[in-house]
C-alpha cells in the first residue's frame, strides 16, 4: 500500500475553481493507477475521475464533471491532481484519492485511501 495525503480543498463560489492535490508516499507512484472520489453527506462514495499507470495516457470521468475537470499525474513529484472548474454548489463533498493496482471507476479497484479534502461551493 502507498501513503495518500490530499491538499488544496477550501470554500469557493459557484463558478470558481479548486485545484486538489494528493501527495504519495514511496518510490513506486508510478506504477499505481490513481482516482479521486468524492462523498456529499448522506451520500454513498462516488467516482470522479482516474487516471492510468505510468504515463497516465489514459483517463476517465464521471459524467456529472466531464468538461469541467481534468486529472493529471506527475510521477516526479508523486503527485496526482484534479482541477476542478466551473464549481457547481453540488461539487460540494469530500474529495479522497485513492491508489490501486486497477484502472478502475469503482471503488473496489483501490486499496489505498487518503483522509479526504473538503470542498465545499457556494451557491
Amino acid at each position: 500500500q502507498v501513503q495518500l495525503v490530499e491538499s488544496g480543498g477550501g470554500l469557493v463560489q459557484a463558478g470558481g475553481s479548486l485545484r486538489l492535490s494528493c501527495a504519495a508516499s514511496g518510490r513506486t507512484f508510478s506504477r499505481y493507477a490513481m482516482a479521486w472520489f468524492r462523498q456529499a453527506p448522506g451520500k454513498e462514495r462516488e467516482f470522479v475521475a482516474a487516471i492510468i499507470r505510468w504515463s497516465g495516457g489514459n483517463t476517465a470521468y464521471a459524467d456529472s464533471v466531464k468538461g469541467r475537470f481534468t486529472i493529471s499525474r506527475d510521477n516526479a513529484k508523486n503527485t496526482v491532481y484534479l482541477q476542478m472548474n466551473s464549481l457547481k454548489p453540488e461539487d460540494t463533498a469530500v474529495y479522497y484519492c485513492a491508489a490501486g493496482n486497477t484502472f478502475s471507476t469503482g471503488t473496489w479497484g483501490y486499496d489505498s485511501w487518503g483522509q479526504g479534502t473538503q470542498v465545499t461551493v457556494s451557491p
